[in-house]
């Protein structure tokens, strides 16, 4: 794409972090931009502070791993605007633990979220994009974790891999059908966001029995690990940072979307092993970051 005034732009989980800051990246544009989110209060907050600046906006709670929210965010869209050019699937959450201590409230809402959260994307709003017949795009937010893998975010590096390889085969689909569309999947590394507090937005009916759900990073060297990886975060990239890399990248028709050259490390050893044959070593316990 090479013209963004006046076209339009929908983003999830834009009420915070990443989002926000694509959000706010599209609206200096002179973009439209349709900000979707769970979270009602900063959602709203978030559209006034746009519109404050001058922006065009439409603010939808949505909860992106239900199928029929997702289908009236387009919707809405379309009632408003009349049409979509770029959209960002970049609602995600996250939870540690070991994979076999996660319960099945906790897999739902992971999976739910971060991987049915893009497929109800792609399934609500290509098919519009594509009956447009213009220029747009579509931006899948996975991780660093979706290009590697370590231990401590089981479902959580689960779906950011989904991710990746559904973004790919998407792009593979555009450029077979000559698609006027095209993909670009985003894997940070570490990102200043408050994905760490995402349970905030955990539904009711997928909340752990238990106050304290199993026993989650138990073992010392994990929690060490964990309690880096938070201190980490907060001197990584702004959301802001992450937003001028998409943005260009969808001026320029860049797939991979990488901000930090050490994200590249695991994805280049695990290759190796493969080509190898040899089994992955052991890597730092949730060193990958959490992003959206």
């Amino acid at each position: 794409m090479k013209q963004f005034k006046d076209r339009v732009a929908v983003v999830t989980g834009a009420a915070s972090g990443i989002g926000r800051g694509l959000a706010e990246r599209f609206a200096a544009e002179g973009m439209k931009v349709v900000l979707a989110d769970i979270e009602a209060g900063p959602l709203a907050e978030t559209a006034a502070a746009l519109e404050a600046k001058g922006a065009t906006t439409l603010a939808v709670e949505t909860d992106v791993s239900k199928a029929d929210q997702v289908d009236a965010l387009a919707k809405s869209t379309i009632d408003a605007f009349g049409a979509v050019h770029i959209v960002c699937n970049n609602a995600g959450v996250a939870v540690g633990g070991l994979s076999w201590e996660r319960t099945l409230a906790d897999w739902e809402w992971v999976m739910g979220v971060n991987l049915w959260g893009v497929i109800h994307g792609i399934r609500s709003f290509v098919p519009i994009m594509l009956e447009q017949g213009t220029e747009g795009h579509i931006v899948n937010t996975s991780s660093s974790a979706g290009i590697s893998s370590s231990a401590g975010l089981p479902i959580y590096t689960a779906t950011k891999h989904a991710v990746v390889a559904l973004s790919e085969v998407l792009h593979y689909e555009f450029a077979m059908t000559g698609a006027k569309l095209r993909a670009s999947v985003l894997c940070p590394l570490y990102v200043a966001t408050n994905i760490v507090d995402s349970d905030r937005n955990r539904p009711e009916e997928l909340q752990n029995e238990e106050a304290a759900p199993l026993s989650p990073l138990k073992r010392p060297e994990m929690q060490a690990a964990v309690d880096t990886f938070r201190q980490t975060l907060a001197t990584g990239d702004t959301p802001a940072e992450i937003a001028d890399a998409v943005f260009t990248a969808i001026k320029d028709e860049k797939f991979y979307i990488i901000n930090d050259a050490r994200a590249k490390d695991g994805p280049r050893k695990r290759l190796a092993d493969i080509l190898e044959d040899r089994n992955p070593a052991p890597g730092p316990a949730a060193s990958s970051a959490a992003s959206s």
